[in-house]
């Protein structure tokens, strides 16, 4: 499939102006659209700006709240529950990221729930700004249900992401970003927008059964937990994503498990919902509440450094420390541009003649 080449600015501001069409405040427009746009940089297309249209359709629908009164509804010296009003999650999530800082600062840690939010985004981006602080950063969001916990056919839990964000010295950080699925939704789209089979594992059919079809969950089938299935570890990437649920909406007053709405409802109006939109949660460590910050990331580069050096299996395969191809991805799409592939491009020129924006003309 074809893929056209932008640049980051030239993205980064039709992205902007979409927001502003839909009532976003220029704060805010900008804040989401840098969301986004890193994720396009650090390679992970399918939570880039080809969410666009699903975020404007969410608007649409109501379900998304342009100008949001983000505000704290429960505290304690380390810990906060932010309600995001049906704000953009690309909003909410770095206003709550901020309150964990702050708490750290003070306190050495901070931890904040959230409920009433809208997806998020890549998680890596909110860890990030911990990392950024020399501060252990967590990110994790639940998500509309598409994972069949193991044993079972019925679509309970989302893909629910979980990063965890360590600062190191003379290396780039090491990000720990991952879906507790056997693979993010965002993939499946890829793969259906290049009419491609996925891989062994990743999902099933409405009866159980393994398949490599991109499509299956159209026809009623369902992502599989990290694992693919009991042999393999299953119960272990249920349990991962059980926790993303509670930590983030049994915890904070979201929707949890199988009545978290979906990212783009067809269903008007929802059904009686247990909670508020979806949920977040988020932390943030001071590492010298612990030990010097120079003392850990000295080790934490010989960490680095170490498993970059252990015996590999194949001779032109090296470890991949966790953030790696991400940071590689990042430093080449900066100085030669983002691709992306036609049908994103025809989606997001659909959305900005709706909208009244300026279509999107390749560059390179």
């Amino acid at each position: 499939m074809n893929e056209l080449i932008f640049q980051e600015a030239y993205l980064r501001n039709f992205t902007e102006s979409v927001f502003k069409k839909i009532g976003c405040p220029d704060e805010h427009a900008v804040l989401a659209a840098d969301v986004l746009l890193k994720s396009d940089l650090r390679g992970i297309d399918s939570h880039g700006v080809a969410r666009l249209s699903g975020y404007v359709r969410l608007w649409e629908k109501k379900r998304i709240n342009a100008t949001p009164d983000i505000k704290i509804v429960h505290e304690t010296p380390t810990t906060a529950t932010v309600d995001g009003d049906a704000g953009l999650g690309l909003v909410v999530a770095p206003f709550a990221m901020k309150v964990a800082l702050e708490k750290a600062e003070k306190f050495g840690s901070g931890w904040v729930a959230v409920r009433n939010s809208n997806h998020f985004g890549i998680a890596g981006y909110h860890a990030l700004m911990a990392v950024e602080k020399d501060m252990i950063g967590f990110a994790m969001t639940n998500a509309s249900p598409l994972v069949a916990p193991t044993f079972t056919t019925e679509r309970l839990l989302g893909t629910n992401p979980m990063c965890y964000g360590f600062p190191a010295g003379n290396y780039p950080p090491v990000i720990v970003d991952m879906a507790t699925s056997a693979a993010a939704n965002g993939k499946l789209e890829i793969a259906q927008r290049k009419n491609k089979p996925v891989p062994d594992g990743w999902v099933q059919t409405s009866d159980g059964q393994l398949t490599t079809d991109a499509h299956a969950l159209k026809s009623g089938g369902s992502l599989l937990p990290l694992g693919s299935d009991r042999d393999h570890g299953s119960h272990k990437g249920f349990g991962l994503g059980a926790t993303v649920d509670i930590l983030s909406a049994v915890l904070s007053g979201a929707n949890y498990g199988p009545w978290v709405p979906p990212f783009v409802s067809f269903i008007d109006p929802l059904p009686d919902l247990p909670g508020a939109g979806i949920g977040h949660f988020f932390g943030a460590m001071r590492v010298d509440g612990f030990r010097p910050v120079d003392e850990f990331k000295q080790h934490m580069d010989k960490w680095i450094e170490r498993f970059k050096s252990a015996k590999p299996i194949s001779a032109d395969q090296p470890v991949v420390i966790p953030g790696e191809p991400e940071l590689e991805a990042e430093v080449y799409r900066r100085e030669n541009g983002i691709p992306l592939v036609e049908p994103v491009v025809k989606d997001l020129n659909e959305l900005a003649g709706k909208l009244g924006v300026s279509l999107l003309k390749q560059q390179i």
